[in-house]
């Protein structure tokens, strides 16, 4: 197994790190899968995190200026790795500034992602900053755990408004209640409500637009198209998680939807050029 990047262009350093810092605010540990062709880092949603999956893909070209890797062998090449993502985000932070950026795995005391960093000096001796963020491996075995999630056959998928205005939302309705009904249609309306012995909040969004997931979507994991669109799919869930995902969003996403599997799933998904992030949140009864 060998895995070995370089970054030398300063702004995808810092969209590489954004995202990194993105993950950590969601997990405290995840799955790092590499490819010949892209990183995936993985939450599976075992009960442990309460149920909560993650699913983030980055296409190694727009990041890196050289990547090489070798998998486990020639037909399983890939290189599953378990890390902690807020050490990887406190590392890549430090060399923001760097003429160059090495990520290499290594075998220290453990495994490691060992960051080498070129940092710009005044003389001609170069300064090279290196951070070791140590690893699991992952054997191959328990690979199948660390797969795509398969999109939700989900009821209803919707835009959702700017994620800087439902985070303010969001925050304000926590002080009231630990949990959130998040419903929408196929009209492009969303409403947050929560609901408590004490109080009732509901805020309202129109014309939000709904996703085009073609015309057989009923069979493609999209809405059924004989769905009346006046009505709402909704989801109950811990605010908290929802919480979680707004405060941790660095990607500014060109866009973001969110689909519903009726008191089952909210499934919240943001795009960018290079990257996407799915995060998958189940409902609570």
């Amino acid at each position: 197994m060998k895995f070995r990047g370089k970054i030398v262009d300063i702004a995808c350093l810092n969209h590489f790190t954004r995202v990194i810092t993105t993950i950590s605010k969601l997990t405290k540990m995840c799955v790092l899968r590499l490819t010949p062709d892209n990183l995936y880092f993985v939450l599976s949603g075992k009960v442990a995190n309460g149920g909560v999956s993650m699913w983030c893909e980055l296409s190694q070209a727009n990041f890196f200026d050289e990547y090489q890797m070798e998998g486990v062998s020639s037909e399983a090449n890939e290189i599953c790795l378990e890390v902690t993502p807020e050490n990887l985000s406190r590392a890549l932070k430090t060399v923001q500034s760097a003429k160059a950026v090495k990520i290499k795995l290594t075998k220290k005391h453990c495994p490691c992602l060992t960051i080498a960093a070129e940092l710009p000096t005044m003389s001609s001796i170069n300064r090279v900053v290196t951070h070791d963020v140590p690893v699991d491996v992952i054997p191959r075995r328990l690979w199948h755990e660390f797969k795509e999630p398969s999109m939700p056959d989900f009821d209803v998928s919707i835009y959702l408004p700017p994620l800087k205005t439902l985070k303010n939302i969001v925050d304000r309705m926590k002080n009231l209640s630990n949990f959130l009904v998040v419903e929408a249609n196929l009209n492009g309306e969303m409403n947050l409500k929560i609901e408590t012995d004490l109080v009732s909040v509901t805020t309202h969004f129109k014309d939000l637009g709904n996703p085009p997931w073609g015309d057989d979507a009923s069979q493609d994991g999209g809405p059924s198209q004989s769905r009346d669109p006046d009505d709402m799919a909704q989801a109950r869930v811990d605010i908290r998680k929802l919480q979680q995902f707004l405060m941790g969003q660095q990607v500014n996403p060109s866009k973001s939807m969110c689909n519903i599997v009726h008191q089952r799933i909210l499934h919240l998904i943001l795009l960018h050029e290079d990257v996407s992030l799915q995060y998958f949140i189940p409902a609570v009864a």
